[in-house]
């Protein structure tokens, strides 16, 4: 497999930070989950729950959070020497760009090439910023790494949203402790719109 690359969220998508209802649903914004409908057939979204990490004028951009791989991170990182040994596995955030990988983090404070996406989580990375994780994380901090990303145009989003594709979910920064079979169908469960998403 090519070596993944990391990539910086501001280089991805130059979105400003005005975040806007998509349909008359809670407003999509930074943070928030979006639930794939059971209907939904897409290969890519099918079952999923997919964290927003940009989301303004010039669209939408998140990871999916339930689709962990069978590879470990140190294969897809080898130069990474404090993975070796871990049992981390690559996430696959999304159909855009899967060669390009991404970090997501709960920690206290930023760390350096990371910005705020909500309540003490943060998107962005190095290979340097990965080592310091490891090696320097306080017991509460979690992080996951994501090869590839999910990407809407701008409008892209609401349309699908106006189908009955997607429903949308508050912040949740516990979503690093949970399991990632159990999410989506934890995601359905907790909506109050079973007009949004019904089988």
């Amino acid at each position: 497999m090519t070596r993944l690359v990391f990539i910086f969220m501001m280089l991805l998508l130059n979105v400003s930070a005005i975040c806007g209802a998509e349909s008359g649903q809670m407003s999509v914004a930074n943070g928030v989950f979006l639930v794939a409908s059971p209907t939904l057939n897409d290969p890519n979204f099918s079952q999923t729950v997919v964290l927003v990490v940009e989301h303004g004028s010039k669209g939408t951009l998140g990871v999916i959070l339930n689709r962990p791989t069978n590879m470990l991170l140190s294969e897809a990182l080898p130069e990474v020497r404090a993975l070796k040994g871990t049992s981390h596995r690559l996430f696959a955030g999304g159909p855009v760009q899967p060669r390009a990988m991404m970090l997501l983090s709960r920690s206290k404070e930023p760390y350096p090439d990371m910005r705020s996406v909500f309540d003490h989580v943060y998107v962005g990375g190095t290979p340097e910023v990965l080592e310091r994780m490891i090696s320097r994380a306080a017991p509460a901090d979690r992080f996951r790494a994501f090869a590839g990303y999910a990407g809407w145009a701008p409008g892209q989003l609401g349309a699908e949203m106006r189908e009955g594709a997607w429903a949308v979910l508050s912040p949740d920064n516990e979503m690093f402790d949970k399991d990632p079979a159990a999410m989506w169908p934890e995601s359905v469960a907790r909506l109050q719109a079973p007009r949004v998403i019904s089988n």
